[in-house]
């Protein structure tokens, strides 16, 4: 199973001739998996930064408009909280935000 087509000296269940032909090998099998995973955290990345930036003192409120035109993705987020009044609060990490009436938006951080 070589990568490069060199021969293999050494243990008689050795796969690869360098640590380079391994890793190049195995790049090549997970690159679809990595690929979508590295786009996932992109997208949960600059949806937390988006929050981050607009709520720089732990609790604040803006409007669907304001996320969307910094490129907020509603699509992503890391888990869900739901009050003991069911109230669903959206979590990207420790940044939340909940959906209010209208155009707005709650956004928290979570107590660390």
């Amino acid at each position: 199973m070589p990568e490069c087509g060199e021969k293999i000296v050494g243990r008689i269940d050795k796969k690869f001739c360098s640590d380079g032909c391994r890793n190049a090998h195995n790049n090549k099998i997970n690159k679809d998996g990595k690929n979508l995973i590295r786009n996932i955290n992109n997208r949960l990345r600059k949806n937390w930064r988006i929050l981050e930036r607009l709520n720089p003192d732990q609790k604040t409120k803006t409007t669907k408009t304001k996320l969307l035109a910094q490129g907020f993705d509603f699509n992503y987020f890391t888990s869900i909280y739901t009050t003991k009044a069911g109230t669903i609060y959206y979590f990207v990490y420790d940044q939340g935000y909940l959906p209010l009436e209208g155009d707005f938006f709650a956004l928290v951080k979570r107590a660390s």
